[in-house]
Formats: C-alpha cells, sequence, structure tokens
C-alpha cells in the first residue's frame, strides 16, 4: 500500500499577521511617543528644572494666581449648569418619544460640530457693544463680553454636551422598565429618578462630569475671543500659559502649563476608573 506523504500546512500566512501585527503596534506606539508622551514629558521636565522653589514661584505670581482663581471659578459654575443640563436632557432624549426629539439631539451635539472660536465670535456678536444685545447691556449697565460672565457662557457651550453624551446611550441602553417598575409600585417621578435612574447612570455621570471638568480648564479658543485677555483680570491659565509665552518667560509657561497637564493626568487616570467600572455595570 503506497503511502502519501503530506506536507505541513504553510506557515506564510500565519507569519505575515504576525508581522503586520507587530509593525501596526509598532508603528502605534512610536506615534504615540512622538505625538503625546514627547511634548508632555517635556512640559514637566522644563517646569521643574529650576528646582521646585522656582517652580512654585512661577506658580506665586500675582497674574498666574488670578488665572488660576479664574479657572477655577469658571468650572465651579460650568460644570454644575452643564450636568444639570446634560442629565435633563439624556433623560428627555432617551426615555421619551416626542416631536422634536431628533432635533433636540442635533442642538446637544452642535458645540461638536461648531469651532470654539466661531463660538466665542458668536457671542461677542450677540453681548458685544456692537452685537445684538449691546445697547441694551450698555444702558443697563451689564457687562458680559470681556468679563466673568462671557467667560462662563462661552465655557458652557463648548463643554455642553459633555455629560449629555454619556448619559444618552446609557440610558436608551438600560431602557425604561426599572422607572415603570417603580411607577407601578406607587413611586413618583422624584422617587424614581433618586432613587431608581440616579444609581444606574452615576458612573457614566461622573465620567461625563470628569470630562466636562477637563475641557472648561482647558479651553482656550472661545474664551480668548469674549475675555478680552486682561492681565490679572480675565486671562484663564490657558490664556496665561499664552501670553507667558510671548513674554519669553519660558520657566513661567511651563510652570502653568505644567498644572494643565497634570489636571489631564488626573482626568485620564479618572476615566480608565470609570470606564471600568461601567463595564462591570454592564
Amino acid at each position: 500500500m503506497s503511502m502519501v506523504a503530506h506536507s505541513p500546512p504553510s506557515a506564510g500566512p500565519a507569519r505575515r499577521l504576525v508581522d503586520g501585527r507587530r509593525l501596526i503596534i509598532g508603528i502605534v506606539l512610536l506615534l504615540t511617543a512622538i505625538v503625546i508622551i514627547a511634548p508632555v514629558g517635556v512640559i514637566l521636565i522644563q517646569a521643574g528644572s529650576q528646582g521646585f522653589g522656582a517652580f512654585l514661584g512661577s506658580l506665586s505670581t500675582s497674574d498666574t494666581r488670578a488665572a488660576i482663581g479664574l479657572s477655577l471659578v469658571t468650572a465651579l459654575i460650568v460644570v454644575p449648569i452643564n450636568t444639570l443640563f446634560g442629565i435633563a436632557a439624556a433623560w428627555a432624549i432617551a426615555k421619551f418619544r416626542f416631536p422634536g426629539r431628533k432635533l433636540l439631539l442635533a442642538i446637544v451635539e452642535l458645540p461638536f460640530s461648531v469651532s470654539p472660536i466661531v463660538a466665542g465670535i458668536a457671542y461677542l456678536f450677540v453681548y458685544g457693544g456692537q452685537g445684538l444685545l449691546g445697547p441694551f447691556l450698555d444702558a443697563h449697565d451689564l457687562k458680559i463680553m470681556f468679563a466673568l460672565p462671557g467667560i462662563v457662557l462661552a465655557s458652557m457651550f463648548v463643554t455642553a454636551p459633555f455629560v449629555a453624551r454619556e448619559l444618552i446611550p446609557l440610558m436608551t441602553l438600560q431602557g425604561n422598565d426599572d422607572e415603570e417598575v417603580a411607577a407601578t409600585l406607587g413611586a413618583h417621578g422624584r422617587q424614581i429618578f433618586f432613587r431608581v435612574t440616579l444609581p444606574n447612570i452615576r458612573w457614566g455621570l461622573l465620567y461625563g462630569i470628569v470630562l466636562c471638568n477637563a475641557r472648561v480648564l482647558g479651553e482656550f479658543g472661545a474664551v480668548s475671543i469674549v475675555s478680552g485677555s486682561i492681565r490679572g483680570e480675565t486671562n484663564t491659565l490657558p490664556l496665561q500659559i499664552e501670553l507667558l509665552y510671548h513674554d519669553y518667560n519660558t520657566a513661567g509657561a511651563f510652570a502653568a502649563a505644567s498644572v494643565l497637564t497634570l489636571v489631564a493626568l488626573v482626568t485620564l487616570v479618572v476615566k480608565l476608573i470609570l470606564e471600568a467600572r461601567i463595564g462591570e455595570g454592564h
């Protein structure tokens, strides 16, 4: 009886697949190092290059302290407002069907498609001295542009979608079953929200709040238009960094930039933790 030798299957395709995977991973890691890790590393290294005392000294100047304080005040105003807006918008869009629902969703997402600078100019044309409401505001001695209210409005616009966009898919996925059961058992609207809906969305809500806060602190484009960049008064921290850089105060610029960098790194860590908790919830 003749024996037919069977040659082992070629390892060529599998080998090429492995090589292609390694190449793609290598390219991603290289681009990550060049585009992300290197700039962040340079900021942190340069910020501490002259010692911790010089670093604190750069941050303790009156203009930089005022910029940090203004950024924090803006975040303390904007984040709670956009959190309430995001919860209300997500609740309406995900839990109910009504005429104009898709239009509302498009409006919520609008700031993602509009340049922050364009948004700032739009606010200037509405609330500025020569804008639509400018004469009325001047007649009543109300100052919005080049003051805290303008900075808050611009920051609210660019960060409005963050909480809503995290909650809408989550609420849609969860459906209305739990709320309907609670309503059947006699719970009213407030009880249903705080005892049923809110516990189910808490991690997604925190995720959206973290992202919203990080964007408020780092916003530059819209705020640069409406703030007027007045030293020590309407300069937020990103604007102060640009000012220090143009003043050739590189030590101060890197020190201020390191604050935003650390905020970004903390945000990244919190984001990963919340993503894991959201995944466990599913």
